[in-house]
């Protein structure tokens, strides 16, 4: 192996076009089966390892292999985190831009995930309960996760006994559980249709389970089961109660580094912001301190809870909220007009529709939050093309032994 791609595959050469080897390091020497075509080149697995790389460790989870929760636990710790601090510089260089001054990574340890989205499927008289394979369908069934914190690790196998108890043969579920400040919020999807025996029996799991919140989610319809206690995480000191499996930062950490450094880049003479995939308020709330906040968001039940929050605040007047498609109905620059910060956090995908209209407004200090390096280079040359400096970048990384990573970068005229 010669090195690692961005997803943390080993990559090899044949013929000039690249193979990708999950589970290699470089220096490895391997046998390997080539199973099909990826980005250009190839994508394979290991038959045999004939030779270690001078970097390869011992991986510390036992379901490590088949479990495709995690790439990279075979790398050890130092060479690991150079290649998770490089992802970033080399998104940035292959559009062509320099971060000015990229700081240093900021590494969030294991056993810090507060969210986790588990897939379970009922066979004969088990169930698995668990990730899924790498590319596959195929569920690994685990006992227990190294990312999680202890909460969520306790709670796994009462879990796995209450869909036991609902699920009949060949059933799915997806479970989405936070460990919020109050405890437990589970939300749980599946085609099951629920008996009235099954919603006593999830309501007794509740109790004993000691969960804050239980929603069940059928056909697109979200019904609560149980609530003892309002879910909470504090943005910014503010409580705040999400949505049913509500996107928030996967862990604690990650988000006061993230709000530490959005706060930090706010220019002291600024008066207004706006929160562009505000969520339910990650960033909004520790804004809204000293600024008059303007927050947009697509999911409506996530804009319900920040709207109802402000609302309840001691000052509702610093928050307008609106539920908005940002991909189909950016905010124009117009809108931005005489704005003196933005701050945006898209998904995935990322924000190539909003970041146009960004490159054609007059706000003088955007604040860029991501957590795909790649969706992120492409609209940052957006901004840069449309008159803006990439004047700092920071990458985070939330998502140990994996290729994901979040960042935060920021932009003036």
């Amino acid at each position: 192996m010669e090195s690692l791609g961005a997803k943390g595959d080993g990559l090899a050469e044949s013929g000039g076009r690249p193979i990708f080897l999950p589970q290699t390091v470089p220096g490895d020497r391997v046998r390997a089966r080539i199973t099909g075509e990826r980005s250009g080149g190839f994508k394979g697995t290991v038959i045999e390892l004939l030779e270690g790389g001078p970097s390869r460790s011992e991986a510390p989870c036992p379901f490590y292999g088949p479990c495709g929760g995690c790439a990279l636990q075979h790398l050890e710790a130092a060479a690991y985190g150079a290649w998770k601090a490089g992802l970033l510089g080399q998104a940035l260089a292959r559009r062509g831009l320099d971060a000015g001054r990229l700081h240093p990574l900021v590494q969030i340890p294991p056993s810090r995930r507060r969210r986790v989205v588990l897939s379970a499927r009922r066979g004969g008289r088990t169930l698995s309960l668990g990730y899924h394979e790498r590319e596959s369908h195929r569920l690994v069934d685990v006992e227990a996760c190294l990312l999680l914190t202890a909460p969520l690790n306790q709670f796994l196998q009462p879990l796995r006994g209450a869909l036991e108890a609902v699920l009949g043969p060949r059933e799915e579920a997806r479970a989405t559980a936070l460990d919020s400040e109050t405890g437990i919020d589970l939300l749980i999807e599946s085609s099951h249709e629920l008996t009235l025996a099954d919603r006593e029996g999830l309501a007794a799991f509740a109790a004993e389970a000691a969960l804050a919140r239980l929603s069940w989610r059928h056909a697109g319809e979200t019904q609560p089961l149980s609530q003892h206690r309002d879910p909470v995480l504090r943005f910014g000191g503010t409580p705040v109660v999400p949505p049913p499996g509500g996107f928030v930062q996967p862990t604690a950490e990650g988000q006061q580094a993230l709000t530490e450094r959005v706060l930090a880049a706010v220019p002291d003479s600024a008066e207004t912001a706006a929160d562009l995939f505000c969520g339910c308020g990650t960033f909004t709330f520790p804004l809204a301190r000293r600024l008059q906040v303007y927050a947009a968001e697509a999911d409506e039940a996530a804009v319900e809870a920040l709207a109802l929050t402000a609302r309840k605040s001691d000052r509702p007047d610093r928050i307008s909220a609106e539920c908005r498609d940002l991909a189909r109905t950016p905010v124009s620059a117009e809108e931005l007009s005489g704005g003196d910060v933005v701050v945006f956090d898209p998904p995935r995908a990322g924000a190539r529709e909003q970041a146009r209209a960004l490159a054609q407004s007059d706000v003088p200090r955007v604040i860029a939050v991501s957590c795909n390096p790649t969706t992120f280079a492409r609209d940052a040359r957006t901004l840069v093309d449309g008159g803006y400096r990439l004047i700092e970048a920071t990458p985070i990384d939330q998502f140990p032994w994996s290729g994901h990573l979040e960042l935060i970068a920021v932009f003036e005229r």
